[in-house]
């Protein structure tokens, strides 16, 4: 029997027990549902109960009570999706660039496991409401700068404050490796490429560093922050995220790391990810891809690398997330879904994009019994579109839910549109 097929007499049981528990019933038909794990319905039925999803099924196969229902949306043509997730971000911990009062995402210092985003996240940002009108729900608020930055947590886009907000505290600590070349240009002119004489040095500072750690962890010595802060690493509950883009520094990064017994690595960049497909696959690395609307790093790589990587990693088996790091990464987050439409123009199938965008790193951050598709138990938090939501010119949000709750989609820009518009 297909998984979203229920028999009628079971379904209604269901919905008449939810009524006479008093229990918040919401009814969605029609819509195209794009369930975040590579599948589609094309004419859906979604019930949600108490802000998790009860039903997921065709509504051709099924019959149903509108009348046991509070409230019922009509959504035929309509697009439904999980909420994307945004991986590696600023967002929440930043608002204007131009403004050092409004930066929360650096701390001084090379080695910081320590500091968590979590308590910086602001849940006023004006950002984060445009950037949630385009499905954009949850995000992986990432510090930056040093060695080891700290620890990101998994946030809603929503909430009365960072605790409010919080969906999973402290998911991992980010490392970031010394590259061993860097670029003498800027972003538009990359410059000669030098060899980095302080590689090594660095190297063997992270090297003393995780063995100071992992010998930590093994004592029962004064409890010291940074050191309590690594221990996840070693007992599998904390992800180490190693931010490196060059082959030979992805290959150490992943040997060093393996080496003192780091259950789950994941690589962040990995601009030259397709030269090391065999070694990635070997360790079960997966990947936080760099923004694909942007030039490649290396002077060599064809232009359109950053387009069709996506692609390569899917037809290797390489599970991997979209993300929007780089310049400008907070306000521009909201053409997140985009990037993935241009993934999807070179070569990427499209329900494995949204995947990319859904499940993939709802697994990756470890939320994925709760969050990233929409199935049977699982939490209600995605949106609806009046058409496809990796198109530019089709995408139109029309509702978000976010664990059950309908979010107002008026933003900061609306407001200005709708104070000015008849000026």
């Amino acid at each position: 029997m297909n998984k979203y097929i229920r028999n009628n007499i079971i379904i209604s049981l269901m919905l008449l027990s939810g009524l006479a528990n008093g229990q918040r019933t919401t009814l969605l038909m029609g819509g195209i549902a794009h369930l975040g794990n590579g599948e589609k319905i094309d004419n859906s039925i979604i019930s949600i109960k108490e802000g998790k999803i009860d039903l997921v099924a065709d509504l051709s196969k099924i019959r149903i009570d509108p009348d046991a229902f509070d409230t019922i949306y009509k959504i035929y043509g309509k697009h439904v999706y999980p909420g994307f997730i945004l991986t590696n971000t600023k967002l929440g911990i930043t608002e204007i660039d131009q403004v050092r009062a409004t930066h929360d995402f650096r701390e001084v210092g090379d080695f910081n496991p320590n500091i968590s985003s979590q308590i910086a996240f602001n849940v006023q940002s004006k950002i984060i409401e445009t950037v949630r009108t385009n499905g954009v729900l949850i995000t992986q608020a990432t510090p930056q700068g040093g060695v080891i930055s700290g620890q990101s947590s998994v946030m809603y886009l929503s909430g009365w404050n960072w605790e409010d907000a919080t969906c999973k505290a402290n998911d991992g600590v980010h490392l970031r490796w010394p590259s061993s070349y860097y670029n003498t240009g800027w972003w538009a002119e990359q410059g000669k490429r030098e060899k980095n004489k302080e590689h090594n040095k660095k190297v063997n500072e992270i090297i003393g560093f995780f063995e100071k750690s992992l010998s930590y962890s093994k004592s029962n010595n004064t409890v010291d922050l940074k050191m309590e802060s690594m221990k996840g690493l070693f007992n599998g509950t904390k992800n180490l995220y190693l931010h490196a883009n060059y082959a030979n520094d992805i290959i150490d990064g992943i040997d060093i790391c393996k080496r003192f017994k780091i259950k789950k690595i994941v690589l962040v960049g990995g601009e030259d990810a397709h030269k090391v497909i065999n070694n990635l696959k070997e360790n079960n690395i997966d990947i936080i891809l760099n923004r694909v609307h942007r030039l490649p790093k290396n002077e060599d790589s064809p232009i359109d690398q950053p387009y069709i990587q996506a692609s390569i990693l899917h037809k290797n088996n390489i599970k991997f997330a979209f993300s929007y790091a780089g310049g400008m990464e907070a306000m521009g987050s909201r053409n997140l879904p985009f990037t993935a439409g241009t993934a999807v123009s070179y070569g990427l199938d499209y329900e494995n994009a949204i995947k990319s965008l859904t499940l993939n790193p709802a697994e990756i951050l470890g939320i994925d019994k709760t969050l990233g598709s929409i199935e049977q138990g699982k939490e209600a938090t995605f949106f609806i579109s009046e058409g496809d939501a990796l198109n530019t010119i089709k995408n139109n949000v029309q509702y978000i839910f976010i664990k059950g709750e309908e979010i107002n989609l008026e933003n900061h820009q609306s407001k200005l549109y709708k104070k000015y518009k008849d000026r």
